[in-house]
């Protein structure tokens, strides 16, 4: 008698925060929460139903310059994996216009391990 093997795609998101600026923690939440959504809204939408069924696991990751910031959301983009950076409007701790995160996927996971794997965790 034979199986059937399944494969399972599991899908993440990442958000990628700069440790350069030195958020509080709130302002910090804040901006994770706008890359998530922005990124979600972006992406593949059989993909983003798959990873919502999956219970839309996020990591959050940390970038130590706006310089990195750029780079990952180039090579997210040539990667195929929708990438959203997060610009500040300047009301409350940091100047407008100020790039505070990136947020990418979700996708699937070895997709974005490629990108994000030797980011540390916030």
């Amino acid at each position: 008698m034979g199986f059937l093997t399944v494969a399972i795609m599991e899908f993440k998101q990442c958000i990628i925060v700069r440790e350069d600026l030195k958020l509080s923690s709130g302002k910090l939440a804040v901006q994770v929460a706008h890359a998530a959504v922005l990124a979600m809204e972006r992406a593949d939408k059989r993909i983003v139903r798959d990873w919502k069924e999956e219970g839309q696991r996020k990591i959050v990751l940390k970038a130590r310059t706006l310089q990195d910031v750029f780079r990952l959301r180039d090579e997210a983009e040539r990667a195929g994996v929708a990438a959203a950076i997060v610009i500040d409007a300047g009301l409350t701790e940091i100047p407008p216009g100020t790039v505070t995160a990136l947020g990418l996927g979700p996708a699937p996971e070895a997709q974005i391990d490629r990108i994000t794997g030797g980011l540390k965790l916030v």
